[in-house]
């Protein structure tokens, strides 16, 4: 029987009705492995090629055959958007055949959520907090809950594999299933996943199933891929330059742009009239910055205001707006935006998205470009780079277009490659450990220190932990009374602990910074971290506003609306850049390679940047002298690696060498004055690789390297050595100073 045949009826329906004339290769595949087999299932395929479908037609096919007679599959989606998305995608599917499907977040009245208690059944979509939430707080309902759950689907697995919150998902289903009886599969979905068989044990962990994970040959897919570079003031690299256009089939100009416009945003501003696009940048500062700046375009140029924005500071009714609005077909606007429309919204026919600088991952790059491309159309991306001129006398590094040649890595490593980052599973979660011992004894009383560490300690994400590391984390908290010891020898939350479980924010492992809620008169704008005094200014939701009133006791900022430009608030956004994408920035320099996709600017700029290096070494010799004593060192090693190399240069090698003044621009380069010749820094770096390192001698006396959310609530020695041990990319850093001794 062939897998089209085996789906129940109503399956078959959807199918007829929505004109699909074949199933494709990993719905065939996902059949089979979910009909014929016991075993967990990892579907990777490319954005659009109905994943969702794949995993859900034969579970709902399994249902309708023998009900669940409690929630029987739940769906994780790490974004509540994606999960709205989803859930009316999943109840046309479902409705016919009388299968209830519930959301729950944050965002969804407790109505909607009574009536799930009431009647456990159907499909569950949730997040990873809210579901954590519902293990805290419905302790006693878990086992009527999920009683008979036989399928645990979660979406964009690779989003959930980049730190704790992967961890934290693992740990959510595996207590669940301990406290429901049931050790339902699992079946994980992704567009981009850099290591299928690593990533293939971790969505087994503590299951005792193997995962199977269908090979699809991926179809050849024809890319509408530019890169344009532009100075943010002065003249642009190409000018007076005979350079032929790079793509002409898509017809770009450069240089359209309002008068006196920044070019860049001035070129996305010309770009997008009359379309539907995304436009991606790194951080929501920036995302308010580029939404207030095309507003004011729009306003200079008598048009209507056609900008949206989206970002996780924003309320929901904001979010909510600009969803709604991208899947309306009538509609031609454009949506700036974080990595919040990043993961696998269905946003309708999007014709373009834009990417303001390089993203930081491969994968990042490619769950941008793949919002479009759906309905028939090639995925299209723009990137559009920006960089201050340097100064006429300017010298290395500051020549190098760091950003430009990045996004050039990034395309390049895929298109040659296939390759993605592969999942950091190495870590010492101990802000994790902390969040779950805390959970534990919240949702379920009072435990002896015994019986609580055979509940955390077992769940798979926790293999490095020691009992003793445990011992350690349990006293400390007992001291700083996160938890109370009772008079019976039992342990349950202190009131410090109190403090932190009782609180919404506790559900979630990833760093929030501490955020004020904006308002304007009744409605709700958003969060900002860190508020001016009252008559500054503050940038939200693409608009600016002055600051009326801060009420710091309830967190609360009030603001009237009115026009001009300011910097927003919501703290650091850092980026983790793999090695691989660093050594290939460097073979970008070095090649001569020309870029199909590259415009007349970008053309021009990489010339630039290539002849600099060439005159350099810099990518043959990885220290190069300034001039006099200065010094500028390019390891070609992604952050972790880098960060343990600049530390091991600060701690171990600088007193020989009398080095002074290390300023680093992470992870491109290390600047610093330095009396040694070079000959002697890497002698010295190579004597020193060869001394035993223990990795705790990286970490900077009297340093607590906060770098989770919860650290803060740990033993130091556990900071330190979660950092040492878990973070620094220390054999990576050995393997490259072994490779400048070889040279």
């Amino acid at each position: 029987m062939n897998i089209f045949d085996r789906y129940a009826p109503f399956v078959q329906d959807f199918i007829y009705r929505n004109n699909w004339e074949a199933l494709r290769a990993i719905q065939v595949a996902a059949g089979d492995a979910v009909f014929n087999t016991d075993d967990n299932v990892l579907l990777s395929a490319s954005t659009a090629s109905g994943k969702t479908e794949a995993a859900f037609f034969p579970i709902l096919t399994l249902f309708s055959e023998d009900m669940p007679k409690s929630v029987g599959a739940i769906y994780i989606g790490p974004l509540k958007a994606l999960i709205n998305d989803q859930f009316l995608r999943l109840n046309d599917l479902c409705r016919e055949a009388d299968i209830p499907v519930w959301h729950w977040h944050g965002d969804v009245a407790q109505s909607h959520k009574n009536r799930l208690l009431k009647n456990p059944s159907g499909i569950l979509q949730i997040t990873p907090e809210s579901l954590e939430a519902l293990l805290l707080h419905k302790h006693s309902y878990i086992g009527r809950l999920f009683g008979d759950l036989r399928f645990v689907v979660i979406d964009e697995v690779h989003s959930l594999m980049r730190g704790d919150r992967g961890g934290q998902t693992l740990c959510l289903i595996e207590r669940l299933a301990k406290l429901a009886g049931v050790n339902p599969r699992r079946i994980g979905l992704s567009a981009t996943i850099g290591d299928l068989e690593t990533t293939g044990k971790f969505l087994s962990s503590g299951t005792g199933r193997r995962t199977v994970i269908p090979r699809i040959e991926a179809r050849g897919v024809r890319w509408r891929l530019s890169m344009e570079h532009f100075y943010v003031q002065g003249p642009q690299s190409a000018r007076d330059q005979e350079i032929p256009e790079a793509l002409p089939v898509l017809d770009m100009k450069t240089d359209d742009a309002p008068a006196s416009a920044d070019p860049g945003i001035g070129y996305i501003f010309e770009h997008t009239r009359g379309k539907k696009c995304l436009v991606f940048v790194n951080s929501r500062e920036e995302c308010e910055t580029v939404t207030t700046t095309l507003r004011q375009y729009c306003e200079a140029k008598h048009e209507p205001d056609r900008f949206l924005i989206h970002h996780g500071n924003l309320s929901a009714s904001y979010r909510e707006t600009a969803e709604a609005v991208m899947k309306d077909e009538e509609q031609f606007q454009t949506t700036v935006t974080t990595a919040t429309l990043e993961l696998g919204i269905d946003i309708g026919r999007l014709e373009r998205a834009f990417q303001i600088d390089a993203p930081f991952t491969v994968s990042s790059f490619l769950q941008r470009m793949g919002r479009t491309g759906r309905r028939d159309l090639p995925p299209e991306m723009w990137f559009v780079i920006r960089e201050e001129m340097p100064e006429s006398r300017a010298m290395l590094p500051v020549t190098v277009p760091w950003k430009l040649i990045q996004g050039i890595a990034l395309v390049q490593l895929y298109l040659q490659e296939r390759w993605v980052e592969p999942p950091k599973l190495d870590r010492l979660p101990f802000s994790l450990l902390y969040h779950q011992t805390m959970c534990t004894l919240a949702s379920c009383g009072e435990l002896s220190p015994a019986a609580l560490a055979s509940r955390v300690l077992p769940l798979s994400y926790f293999h490095r932990i020691t009992p003793e590391d445990y011992k350690i984390l349990l006293r400390h908290l007992i001291a700083t009374e996160h938890i109370e010891k009772t008079e019976q020898g039992g342990l349950i939350v202190g009131l410090a602990g109190e403090r932190q479980t009782s609180s919404f924010k506790f559900y979630a492992v990833f760093k929030e910074n501490e955020e004020y809620t904006c308002r304007c008169q009744s409605q709700e704008l958003g969060t900002i971290v860190m508020p001016p005094p009252v008559g500054e200014k503050i940038a939200l939701a693409g608009h600016v506003w002055i600051v009326e009133e801060v009420d710091h006791k309830r967190h609360l900022v009030y603001c009237e609306q009115v026009r001009g430009k300011v910097p927003a608030y919501f703290g650091e956004c850092p980026g983790d850049i793999n090695t691989k994408v660093l050594e290939r920035m460097r073979e970008v320099l070095r090649e001569g390679a020309a870029y199909p996709y590259l415009m007349k600017n970008a053309v021009a700029r990489l010339a630039e940047a290539r002849h600099s290096a060439a005159c350099s070494g810099m990518t043959e010799e990885p220290l190069i002298c300034l001039g006099g004593d200065m010094w500028c060192l390019f390891p070609w090693l992604g952050t972790y690696a880098f960060l343990a190399l600049e530390r091991f240069i600060k701690l171990k090698c600088a007193p020989q060498l009398g080095l002074s003044g290390l300023d680093s621009s992470r992870p491109y380069f290390i600047q610093f004055k330095m009396k040694a010749p070079k000959e002697e820094f890497f002698r010295v770096l190579a004597e020193m690789e060869k001394q035993p390192l223990d990795p705790m001698e990286l970490v900077y006396p009297g340093e607590v390297p906060l770098f989770e959310k919860y650290d803060e609530f740990l033993p130091a020695e556990l900071v330190k050595k979660g950092f040492a041990y878990g973070i620094l990319g220390i054999d990576e850093m050995k393997m490259r100073i072994r490779s400048w001794n070889k040279v």
